[in-house]
């Protein structure tokens, strides 16, 4: 299930290889995944979707979110969004590590805190995690 957070970024849980047409048909220019490989047995690497990516002309980024969110994640994030032309799908397990990512990004580039908390509540996000951050 994907969930749209802004105008650009929407999440979802784990994508499959086989989603990736689908997601190009949708108008996704840019994956971002926030999933490190070998996280959950039968889980796809990175590297097959992003090559599906790839062969669907849609650009692909890895951002490994390993041990919780921090600093250089956030900024990983504003860099990939910034290089974006279009629409962006970041995913991980659940689509909440990204949405939380998302969070990050945005209170470092100024959105006030309630923005992003109605936000995230909004598409069933628990924002307490990052509240310390935001």
């Amino acid at each position: 299930m994907t969930r749209q957070l802004d105008d650009v970024l929407s999440v979802s849980g784990q994508v499959q290889p086989g989603d990736i047409a689908a997601l190009a048909g949708e108008g996704i220019t840019l994956i971002i995944n926030n999933r490190p490989d070998g996280e959950e047995p039968g889980q796809p690497r990175g590297l097959e979707i992003e090559q599906a990516a790839t062969a669907a002309g849609i650009a692909y980024r890895a951002v490994p979110i390993i041990r919780g969110i921090g600093p250089a994640d956030a900024d990983a994030m504003n860099d990939a969004l910034a290089a974006a032309s279009g629409k962006v799908l970041a995913f991980c397990r659940s689509g909440t590590r990204s949405a939380l990512t998302w969070a990050l990004a945005k209170a470092d580039k100024g959105m006030p805190r309630d923005e992003i908390e109605r936000r995230l509540v909004a598409v069933g996000v628990d924002p307490t995690p990052i509240a310390h951050l935001l």
